[in-house]
């Protein structure tokens, strides 16, 4: 099956449907963005990756006030993965931008990476990597 236009709407739609979610705090609806054994991969934060929807929706709560009340995301680039990897057209990368708000005002920004598979219930992130910026210019002045 072909990597469509209706394809990157809905995965669009996926990916920015995670800062509503959070943010609203429907944690339980988590399943309707990740496969059931997403791996979550925050080590870039000391953390060690998530593994699962109940071990992502644990960590968010036990985060609790520490949160960012608002998750927003944009600039998402989409890219079909090699056809020798994916004769079907199931596999779609994607890298997206993110702001974190949090309740004090601070801001922090990090990069997405996702690996989006085909489901039998629509695309779902099955990989997700997050990688903080710290320094302008990733670090290359």
């Amino acid at each position: 099956m072909a990597f469509t236009a209706d394809d990157r709407t809905e995965i669009t739609q996926l990916i920015s449907m995670h800062g509503h979610l959070c943010d609203s705090g429907d944690l339980d609806r988590l399943e309707d963005l990740f496969t059931p054994d997403v791996v979550y991969d925050v080590s870039d934060f000391g953390q060690e990756p998530l593994r699962g929807v109940a071990a992502c929706v644990a960590a968010a709560r036990a985060l609790g006030e520490l949160n960012p009340v608002g998750h927003h995301v944009t600039n998402i680039v989409l890219a079909e993965a090699e056809a020798e990897a994916d004769a079907a057209g199931d596999r779609v990368h994607a890298r997206s931008k993110g702001l974190g708000v949090n309740a004090d005002g601070t801001v922090g920004s990090v990069t997405y990476e996702d690996t989006v598979v085909r489901t039998p219930h629509g695309w779902r992130i099955s990989h997700r990597t997050v990688r903080a910026h710290r320094t302008p210019l990733g670090g290359r002045l």
